[in-house]
């Protein structure tokens, strides 16, 4: 069964498409408007091995939130559907991830409960034309929208632009492992029967 999904939202300050391949190659085809942040969703494409695709018509005129926020809430759409009913999966992945002097932590849970711990500093307010704020409004509408529970802590770093990589990264990898199909669970991973 093909975990593939394709989603698009239309608002006043936004529009998008997006379209991701779970079981892909880690192939991309990014464009949100902001350099740095296409260059973050390659990392999450490239090392999760999902299949990628983003376009955003952006607000950018006003400043990047709406572009982030709303490109979190799609992709979370796009990966919650993509996932589907959950039957075999390992639900739980995590990953700790280095990046020269970045050092971070990820966990996440498909656990159908929204839910974000995001606990980073950064040295500047802006990477690029990103500010760095908007990296916890991107990680908090796609926990929700994915239904999904992500705790993301930066143990190190003394650089803005490794420790947002190693974050993006590391969440790859933990939402790789907690997707993939394991041959030994024949429903859903939960006591109660139902997630």
């Amino acid at each position: 069964m093909d975990r593939i999904s394709n989603r698009e939202r239309n608002t006043k300050e936004t529009r998008i498409k997006a379209g991701i391949n779970l079981d892909g190659s880690g192939k991309s085809n990014i464009d949100t408007g902001i350099g740095f942040f296409d260059h973050m969703l390659e990392g999450f494409a490239r090392h999760g091995f999902f299949d990628l695709d983003i376009k955003i018509d952006g607000d950018l005129r006003v400043d990047g939130h709406h572009t982030v926020e709303d490109c979190g809430i799609v992709l979370g759409e796009a990966i919650k559907e993509a996932i589907g009913d959950k039957k075999g999966i390992k639900r739980y992945g995590s990953f700790i991830l280095p990046m020269d002097d970045a050092l971070v932590l990820c966990a996440v849970d498909l656990c159908n409960r929204p839910y974000l711990s995001y606990e980073a500093v950064y040295p500047t307010e802006r990477i690029g034309e990103l500010d760095t704020e908007l990296i916890r409004e991107f990680f908090y509408a796609l926990s929700y929208s994915a239904m999904m529970n992500i705790h993301i802590k930066v143990l190190s770093g003394l650089n803005s632009h490794h420790i947002a990589e190693a974050s993006f990264k590391a969440f790859a990898k933990a939402l790789d492992e907690a997707s993939q199909v394991d041959q030994r669970i024949s429903d859903v991973l939960s006591t109660k029967g139902s997630l």
